[in-house]
């Protein structure tokens, strides 16, 4: 029997995870609606009468969006565009004919934010937190850079739905950065199907997302390792398109859980505002929950595989749990974050007495030929004049 049956708002929504997954075929809005299971596994409506996640900024990195879409009207904050300092420009991974650059980052985006269209949004399709907004952060390899801009700009929440470079700069540095600030940051673990880690899911401070489908069995697909914390939806989950403002399709992957995680987050965010990242980590665990057939297994928890379970917003929001510690039940960054990034083959920032130029070197040699020139002219003046009052000094007697 299906959890959208048996589990109503057991299911929770998640975090997403590794490789840019294209939209399917188009379908009609309303059937997209229809279809759209696991927010009725979560229970949305009800969710909806307590949280939208209306005044929470979403940040969501990706290689491009279609900010036009019809069900997206308005949930869009002004972003930026971190250009990709690769010899060639590499824009995006390498698409399949009818596949379009900006489906992924418009499917994370509707995942987390759709309102739909038409009457009250009673049209197309809607996010887990249709209230919430998003801020568009195109990047490829400059993810950092993203991550530290969405900090210093406003955002509550950012969205990684991909994998970066293990040996990449300053990724895991900017994820402190932003944990530190009070920012809660998801990741997808992956859609290699292998024990294989990736970051940003596996940086400390990170909330690392794997998949499940409509039954509550993680996806064969789904990296396992000790980077899972959470699972959420994501398989054969209707989504938004970019190909164009009406387009629709269906997906899968650890992105799809990522998106419903983060937009999970953004309902939190705005019941509890002053609970730290790893404070709302704390709640999405302590409330997350495992199948029937799992929970006979006795997992010791957190499992690679199942994290510790998937999670369940509608409870995550009404239960009575206590704060508990700042740094929740998650691993944490340690120490202070860096403000600067960091550079390879450097470990702390900017030198704040970085090594001369050729010109700063000509100059200051020049400096002090001025400076021995006028000395010498000062003596020679002090000489002069010595002399002159002497000759005078004689006269006068």
């Amino acid at each position: 029997m299906r959890v959208t049956r048996t589990l109503r708002a057991t299911i929770g929504a998640a975090l997403t995870g590794a490789l840019f997954l294209a939209t399917g075929g188009s379908a009609v809005a309303d059937q997209n609606r229809d279809a759209q299971w696991p927010l009725t596994a979560f229970g949305a409506q009800d969710i909806w009468k307590k949280a939208t996640g209306k005044g929470v900024t979403v940040a969501v990195i990706e290689h491009a969006f279609r900010t036009t879409h019809q069900d997206l009207t308005g949930r869009f904050l002004p972003g930026k565009d971190f250009p990709n300092p690769s010899k060639n420009d590499a824009r995006g991974p390498v698409l399949k004919p009818g596949e379009d650059r900006r489906d992924h980052g418009t499917e994370m985006a509707g995942l987390i934010a759709g309102q739909g269209h038409g009457p009250a949004g009673s049209a197309g399709m809607k996010g887990l937190a249709p209230g919430a907004k998003i801020l568009p952060l195109t990047a490829d390899k400059m993810s950092a850079s993203a991550t530290r801009y969405a900090v210093d700009h406003g955002a509550d929440v950012i969205n990684m739905s991909f994998l970066a470079d293990v040996n990449a700069p300053d990724v895991c540095e900017s994820i402190h950065y932003a944990v530190e600030k009070g920012v809660v940051v998801v990741a997808g673990v992956g859609n290699d199907g292998t024990s294989e880690k990736h970051i940003p899911a596996a940086c400390p401070g990170a909330i690392g997302v794997g998949a499940v489908d409509e039954y509550g069995k993680v996806w064969s697909m789904s990296n396992y390792n000790s980077a899972v914390d959470l699972l959420a939806p994501g398989v054969d989950v209707p989504v938004l398109g970019g190909k164009s403002d009406s387009h629709y399709g269906t997906t899968k992957g650890t992105s799809v859980a990522t998106a419903y995680v983060s937009a999970a987050v953004a309902l939190l965010r705005e019941k509890y505002p002053d609970l730290t990242p790893g404070q709302i980590a704390n709640r999405l665990v302590k409330t997350a929950s495992l199948t029937p057939a799992v929970k006979k297994k006795h997992l010791k928890l957190p499992d690679a595989h199942y994290g510790y379970g998937y999670i369940v917003p509608e409870a995550a929001l009404n239960e009575n749990i206590p704060a508990g510690p700042a740094q929740g039940p998650l691993p944490m960054p340690e120490g202070k974050a860096s403000k600067w990034p960091v550079s390879a083959g450097v470990k702390n920032g900017p030198n704040p007495n970085p090594p001369m130029g050729k010109g700063e070197k000509l100059m200051i040699v020049a400096g002090i030929g001025v400076g021995v020139l006028a000395v010498i002219g000062a003596v020679v003046g002090i000489v002069v004049s010595r002399r002159r009052k002497n000759a005078v000094g004689q006269s006068w007697g």
